[in-house]
């Protein structure tokens, strides 16, 4: 095993010019996400050095198998924290050989909002809160959780210590310094109100590069949860009853929010998301009805409300935004499972380019 572990950190620079590049993109499901490897001469940091490459279409549910070629386009590199050296992890995403976008590539129209000029003078900020569950592997039962039981009540777990509150912290560390290491702006991490559930935190950032990380750091989490024999749930209510959901609050600002009487743009923001409610809670993730029930710090799923200070609401105004009379707001609808891409964009679509 020491001698695995020794070939497993090779440092290939000490021998060669050869690098090694993760290609990643997102699957079928819109959640899964795939990644193979292909070297490459390096060092190399600009993205569009990089060549595309094409996988099987049919084997991901994105392409029948009479043809299933689909083609990944290179759109960010991060360093990458297992393989380390000049070794790069790439987020792409996907396209026909035609060079349309296909079906399940969501990143190609966020690009379109993001890059509308109106969008970009408004520097749209993001911080988005990713809460997940971590499940023991061959039952899938939360970690900690015994066996076919549960736990005592919420109360002692969010933000806890100790062996009996904090369940699979070596995971949640190692993910924190993976993703520091990475360059994945990850700006804190936490464990949540139900046990055996953590969050992780992506911001500030600009734009698509919200979206990129995010599936980034869900990636890096994936692999080291595979390494330890833990599987990740995004799911957003994955136990009924009286415990908490996992949703992905997502902070939010522009630059005319962030300046002096920005909080008049941010409550004609938020009117505007008040009026297209129910295309977004469509856009927000699978099973989100489980989760926005009006319980458990959520915002009943068919009533649009804001309030300041108030986690029961769809849309919180920080104490902090109400003083100072400019900031952000957090949209508290998305679920743990949505796509960074869509709700970033859609956010940025509706509140910049909507009409009031």
């Amino acid at each position: 095993m020491a001698l695995l572990n020794d070939l497993i950190n090779l440092n290939l620079s000490e021998t060669s010019d050869k690098i090694i590049a993760e290609y990643i993109w997102i699957g079928g499901s819109g959640l899964d996400m795939r990644s193979k490897a292909r070297t490459l001469t390096g060092p190399i940091s600009d993205p569009a050095k990089l060549p595309k490459w094409n996988y099987d279409g049919s084997s991901t549910n994105q392409a029948p198998g009479e043809d299933s070629e689909v083609i990944l386009y290179p759109q960010a590199i991060f360093k990458d924290p297992f393989r380390r050296g000049d070794n790069i992890l790439v987020m792409c995403d996907a396209y026909t050989p035609a060079g349309e976008p296909i079906p399940t590539n969501k990143r190609y129209n966020a690009e379109k909002i993001f890059s509308h000029p109106d969008v970009v003078a408004e520097e749209p900020w993001y911080g988005i809160e990713q809460e997940y569950t971590l499940l023991q592997k061959d039952i899938n039962w939360p970690l900690g959780w015994p066996t076919g039981g549960f736990p005592g009540p919420q109360g002692p777990y969010y933000c806890g210590v100790g062996a009996d509150k904090s369940f699979g912290r070596d995971i949640v560390d190692a993910h924190y310094k993976a993703c520091i290491y990475a360059g994945v702006n990850i700006s804190g991490i936490n464990g949540e109100v139900m046990p055996g559930q953590w969050e992780f935190q992506v911001g500030p950032t600009v734009g698509i590069s919200s979206g990129d990380q995010v599936w980034v750091a869900r990636y890096i989490l994936e692999r080291i949860a595979e390494i330890a024999g833990v599987v990740v749930s995004f799911d957003p209510k994955p136990v009924k009853g009286d415990w908490n959901g996992a949703g992905a609050h997502t902070n939010y600002s522009t630059k005319s929010m962030r300046e002096d009487g920005g909080i008049n743009v941010i409550k004609a923001a938020i009117e505007k998301l008040s009026l297209r409610h129910k295309e977004h809670i469509a856009a927000y993730g699978e099973g989100n009805e489980r989760r926005l029930t009006g319980r458990h710090e959520t915002a009943d799923i068919t009533t649009f409300s804001w309030g300041v200070a108030n986690r029961g609401a769809s849309v919180r105004v920080g104490r902090d935004t109400e003083k100072d009379g400019k900031g952000y707001f957090e949209d508290r609808r998305p679920a743990s499972n949505m796509d960074p891409y869509v709700v970033t964009s859609m956010i940025a679509e509706t509140t910049i380019l909507g009409k009031p």
